[in-house]
């Protein structure tokens, strides 16, 4: 018979705990130490590399200030099942999403994965006036097939672009039915969908330097509410995580865009010619990107672009100069972190920019969006595009300087 001395088996569970909360706490120190990860308020932290750059988490601690828990904000939709509305061939999001190895070529697989696998319809505007239901009959409102649940409210004519017709389009404008899918998911109750595919050729920045590699995105961005447009991107991009740098480069189209009308099918397939010179966009892309990377820049240099794209007035109020010296030390955070991977180039300046608007600029969202939903749309819409096109604008000069 074995006797176990219970306090002694206590001590030794708490030794192993206390061991593993050690290690779990070390190897959260070292992804900072390494520009992996960094504190942007007390419980929050900001992924810097890799697939889920730009991602926000939350880390909650027990009583003894131990980390117990990490939670991705991710921005997503929830699906009828509790899973999260996102369908991705990539761990991304910290896993989150019905994940596919390698991708899919299956439209219905991925429709059904990401919760897309719905319609929308269009049904009359009705209100009630003196208890008699009347329509208004120049308005219509956009509604889910699946659950009814409503999406806007739009004018007459509009037709609603279904989400199929997106990963048709893209299929089209690549000329192949055998696309793998990289990614879509639901923004905003499925107001707002995404999906994308990878093309095949990667873009290198500066081959014979920093090698930094590019991969390019096409990517559809689809609007149910009324509110938006049905809109295709060609970009350096991937919708879900990753900085987007996507800047007005010479003869090159990077974005098209269509209004839900009874015409708008005849009208996408007009796209894949005006698509058809992103081939143009990645080579030109390339050339511009390496040049920046090859010009070193001061600190000084990167400070007056900061103060070309927001200028602070003379006469600005106390409360202003606060938030712009705050915007500045944001972007010198960021600038030193690109600086010690590509080096102090304006290619990291760049960078900085695109990150700092992306991920850490102030986003006020609206009544029924939470900020990380208030980004992912951002993001979606290019709200940033005009500052990011002149940073890079600005950026070019020194290249020439």
């Amino acid at each position: 018979m074995t006797i176990t001395d219970v306090n002694t088996e206590f001590a030794n569970e708490k030794t192993r705990q206390l061991a593993t909360a050690r290690r779990r706490e070390q190897a959260f120190q070292a992804r900072i130490d390494r520009g992996e990860i960094r504190m942007i308020s007390p419980d929050r932290y900001q992924v810097l590399t890799g697939w889920d750059r730009g991602e926000v988490f939350t880390v909650s601690r027990n009583a003894q200030g131990e980390i117990d828990g990490i939670v991705a904000q991710h921005g997503l939709d929830t699906r009828a099942d509790g899973t999260i509305a996102l369908y991705a061939s990539s761990p991304a999001w910290h896993g989150l999403g019905q994940i596919i190895p390698g991708g899919t070529t299956d439209i219905d697989e991925v429709l059904r994965l990401s919760g897309l696998d719905f319609e929308v319809a269009t049904v009359p505007a009705l209100y009630l006036w003196n208890g008699e239901v009347r329509e208004h009959a120049d308005q219509r409102h956009t509604v889910r097939t699946d659950t009814g649940a409503a999406l806007g409210a739009v004018g007459g004519r509009y037709t609603p672009i279904q989400n199929r017709q997106g990963f048709e389009f893209l299929q089209e404008l690549v000329g192949r039915y055998d696309v793998v899918w990289e990614s879509a998911g639901l923004l905003r109750g499925g107001k707002r969908v995404f999906i994308s595919i990878r093309l095949p050729e990667a873009v290198t920045v500066d081959a014979d330097g920093i090698n930094d590699i590019v991969v390019p995105y096409v990517a559809v961005m689809n609007d149910h509410s009324g509110n938006g447009q049905f809109q295709c991107v060609v970009t350096p991009w991937r919708p879900v995580c990753a900085n987007t740098e996507r800047f007005a480069v010479r003869d090159a189209v990077t974005r098209w865009a269509v209004r839900h009308t009874a015409g708008a099918t005849d009208q996408i397939k007009e796209a894949r010619r005006t698509l058809g010179l992103s081939v143009h966009y990645f080579d030109r892309f390339a050339a511009e990107e390496t040049a920046l990377a090859r010009t070193d820049i001061a600190v000084a240099d990167f400070h007056q672009v900061i103060a070309d794209l927001w200028p602070l007035d003379d006469d600005a109020t106390d409360r202003t100069r606060n938030s712009h010296a705050k915007r500045v030390g944001a972007l010198d955070d960021v600038f030193r972190t690109e600086a010690e991977r590509v080096g102090r180039t304006a290619y990291a300046a760049e960078r900085a920019i695109t990150g700092y608007l992306d991920h850490i600029a102030p986003r006020r969202p609206g009544k029924t969006m939470t900020e990380e939903i208030a980004r992912a749309t951002a993001v979606l819409e290019g709200a940033d595009d005009e500052t990011k096109n002149k940073a890079h604008r600005r950026l070019l000069q020194l290249t020439r300087a």
